[in-house]
């Protein structure tokens, strides 16, 4: 069990290191644009679309690294004061009742959505925009299936947590 919580989180943790430029990236191409289309009075669809493009990917791959981190906005008035085998079991349950229905659901209901996306190989509306949202909806399938895998691995450490085995989550600096 802990071969597998480590391998699901080093995916993520390689997807969320790697994914975390992609904020610098936004921020770049958007002081771009804003000089280009206020100093120069020139303007690129795509390159408007990008920062789109990348927003969503950050926010919809960067959730299971989020996840991971235990990063998520949380109101822990008790959590904090509870025991670590307490805290396992509020971590079971949350991932058992809330995470897998959320992410079920999220890909049962996405699921025609995107394949017709990449059956019509959608792509942008606009004259001179980027040609892959088919590839951005995507995302919505990677989601949901990257959270799943991270909830496994953290009902799979509250679970050895609970028998008495707990894994080392020291986390490598950033």
């Amino acid at each position: 069990m802990q071969k597998i919580v480590h391998h699901i989180d080093r995916l993520n943790d390689v997807i969320g290191r790697s994914i975390r430029w992609l904020t610098l990236a936004m921020v770049l191409i958007t002081f771009t644009v804003v000089v280009l289309r206020y100093v120069f009075s020139i303007g690129w669809i795509a390159m408007q679309e990008s920062v789109i493009y990348l927003h969503a990917i950050v926010f919809m791959l960067g959730a299971a690294y989020t996840l991971k981190r235990n990063a998520h906005v949380r109101v822990d008035i008790f959590y904090e004061k509870m025991t670590p085998r307490g805290k396992a079991w509020v971590d079971l349950l949350g991932v058992t009742f809330l995470l897998i229905p959320f992410c079920l659901f999220i890909l049962i209901i996405s699921w025609n959505y995107v394949s017709l996306s990449w059956s019509l190989l959608e792509s942008s509306r606009e004259a001179g925009g980027i040609p892959a949202i088919f590839l951005l909806k995507s995302t919505i399938l990677l989601m949901p299936v990257l959270l799943l895998l991270q909830g496994f691995a953290q009902a799979f450490r509250c679970i050895l947590t609970l028998r008495g085995k707990p894994m080392n989550t020291n986390e490598p600096a950033d």
